[in-house]
């Protein structure tokens, strides 16, 4: 059952969290906002507001996990400052018993997390990317209709079907060109196992090459061991452009992900996305659980000011943690599992390491 001191220390943590949520969020937005106002000064402001209409579930998506740790150093310094925590030792209850209604309702919060990245997060970051690429920056070739099972792009007359694209590595794999001519008539069709991108040249290995001309019936294919073309646009931007997962369902995720081990394609990024959108949302509990011994200081020499400092520092121990093992995953340095888990269990492991030292 439910303690009154319970409902107390959770209604707490909540407020506290809201207002953490609501504030940092407001300030992301309001800081690029401005930026991008400033960057596309020429794109109508309607078209921007709808561009973080739906950026913005994505962008609560990522405070989140700062909210959360907020949320719990500022609860229990509270409790500490006002000296009701020498009320609940009183009273029988450990730091353990008394954190419990904190870390259940970051668990839910934790749910409700993962929820948004498998079944909100994808659809708008379909509608972002097509405000983004079609009307922000008015090159529509760049918006790519991710499908489960490939991607494609379009370059004026020449369209592209990339079955996986590693935009780190610069590096492609089972890529067809379909070159038309302005009439729109297949002229010559180019497939290659494997890509090199080299900003505007791409070295392309083990393919063919088909030519369909009009004096001839039949097409002509002939063989490459590596072909060299020249690309009439930076593919920087493609890049960016292709990242499916964000775009993809745990479940649609899941069966990109068997299709192109199936064909024989390296699957490494999209593992490690896919381990991601499971590790990222438990990660308020993580950080959570790890501000709590950092909670018990001194609170009356720093104040709020030295539960902010905390707070910044936690987040900033995570991050740089969770985006190098991500980095490496990636590049197929660790497996993906390990590489989206690993700062979890990491920071988990010196989380209790500090409350062991915690004498209650």
């Amino acid at each position: 059952m439910i303690s009154l001191i319970d409902r107390y220390i959770g209604k707490a943590f909540t407020v506290n969290f809201l207002l953490a949520l609501v504030t940092f969020t407001s300030l992301f937005v309001s800081i690029d906002f401005m930026t991008t106002m400033n960057s596309y000064s020429n794109v109508a402001v309607p078209i921007i507001v709808d561009f973080y209409r739906y950026s913005f579930p994505s962008i609560v998506y990522q405070m989140i996990p700062v909210a959360a740790i907020i949320g719990t150093v500022f609860t229990i310094s509270a409790l500490n400052r006002n000296n009701e925590l020498v009320a609940l030792y009183s009273c029988g209850l450990s730091l353990a018993r008394i954190s419990l209604p904190i870390l259940v309702v970051v668990a839910f919060i934790s749910c409700v997390s993962y929820w948004l990245s498998d079944q909100v997060l994808p659809s708008f970051a379909q509608k972002k990317n097509f405000v983004y690429y079609v009307q922000m920056k008015n090159r529509p070739g760049l918006y790519s209709t991710v499908k489960t099972d490939r991607i494609w792009y379009r370059s004026k007359n020449v369209l592209f079907n990339i079955q996986t694209l590693n935009p780190e590595a610069k590096r492609a794999q089972g890529l067809s060109m379909y070159y038309f001519d302005n009439a729109w008539k297949l002229i010559q069709l180019v497939r290659a196992d494997g890509v090199e991108i080299l900003g505007r040249e791409w070295k392309l290995k083990n393919g063919t090459v088909t030519v369909f001309a009009e004096e001839s019936s039949f097409p002509f294919t002939k063989s490459f061991d590596e072909k060299i073309i020249h690309m009439d646009e930076d593919t920087g931007d493609l890049s960016s452009s292709t990242n499916s997962s964000e775009q993809l369902s745990v479940s649609q995720l899941n069966s990109f992900i068997k299709k192109n081990k199936e064909a024989g394609l390296d699957t490494t990024r999209y593992e490690i996305d896919l381990h991601s959108k499971f590790s990222f949302a438990f990660a308020s509990l993580v950080m959570s659980l790890l501000g709590i011994p950092f909670s018990l200081s001194r609170v009356r020499s720093g104040g709020r000011v030295l539960n902010f400092g905390i707070c910044i520092g936690v987040v900033f121990f995570y991050w740089t943690l969770y985006n190098s093992f991500i980095t490496m995953g990636r590049y197929s340095y660790v497996p993906a599992m390990i590489g989206a888990w690993l700062p979890n269990l990491i920071t988990i492991g010196v989380a209790l390491i500090f409350l062991l030292r915690v004498k209650r």
